[in-house]
């Protein structure tokens, strides 16, 4: 968008993909400084001792000059097609936060990501944190505290403060995410235990805090998804009873 001023904030736990990054911001010409939990010889690359995403945020926002208005945040494992789909949305100064849709290839995300995008559709439940973009004025406005899904923090935050959200389809990232149901199980109880800590950091609309009231009763019709199904049921479970049990770290400590 003409006279837009970008500015990409990159998280990366450790210096794997991060070389690759380089390359595709490069070329895609745009201002740039990767949070990193590794030490690396570039002038672009900032070291920050791995704490959760929550931390490399907060310390990313004091990175971003100040006469930028739109920052990105991108995950370092991920290669952005039609940026500028999500981009235009900004036109319309009641819209606060844009995210991309995540395309898997392989694994059990395949089929999950069909049925989550057809409520991002209706309503933004979630925000996928692989790319967003958000007004500079009110990234500040958020300070996060310790927390699993920030990209839900952020997404419930925006909506607490009256901006508009948009699940733009057009612009998409390609990632991987996980291999197998075990491995999806542990992803979705990390991030469910996320989205409840963030739920109790903010005041998002009624609707979505009804979605996850109901979440976990909701969660055992996805047995008639068969072995896929269960993990995903299993996952939501004990995210949530970690939730319950007092869990507000802000990463993932396997159990």
């Amino acid at each position: 968008m003409k006279g837009t001023k970008l500015f990409f904030l990159v998280l990366a736990r450790d210096r794997k993909y991060v070389t690759e990054k380089i390359m595709e911001l490069d070329d895609l010409n745009v201002p740039y400084v990767i949070v990193c939990g590794e030490r690396m010889d570039h002038p672009k690359v900032v070291y920050r001792a791995p704490k959760g995403k929550y931390d490399a945020i907060n310390f990313g926002v004091k990175l971003i000059p100040k006469d930028v208005d739109i920052v990105v945040m991108n995950d370092v494992d991920t290669k952005i097609h039609n940026f500028e789909a999500a981009l235009c949305h900004f036109k319309s100064k009641m819209v606060g936060l844009v995210f991309a849709k995540d395309f898997v290839k392989s694994g059990p995300q395949v089929l999950f990501h069909q049925l989550l995008f057809s409520i991002l559709r209706i309503f933004p439940i979630l925000a996928n944190g692989d790319l967003m973009l958000i007004r500079r004025n009110l990234l500040e406005r958020i300070y996060l505290k310790p927390c699993k899904a920030e990209d839900a923090y952020i997404l419930f935050k925006v909506l607490e403060l009256g901006y508009n959200v948009i699940f733009c389809e057009e612009c998409y990232v390609e990632t991987e995410k996980t291999k197998n149901e075990k491995e999806d199980e542990k992803y979705k109880r990390r991030t469910v235990a996320g989205i409840y800590q963030a739920l109790s950091y903010s005041k998002p609309p009624a609707s979505i805090k009804l979605f996850y009231v109901l979440l976990p009763f909701m969660s055992p019709l996805l047995l008639i998804l068969g072995r896929k199904g269960y993990y995903w049921m299993k996952g939501i479970l004990l995210g949530f009873i970690d939730y319950l049990r007092g869990d507000r770290l802000g990463f993932w400590q396997p159990t």
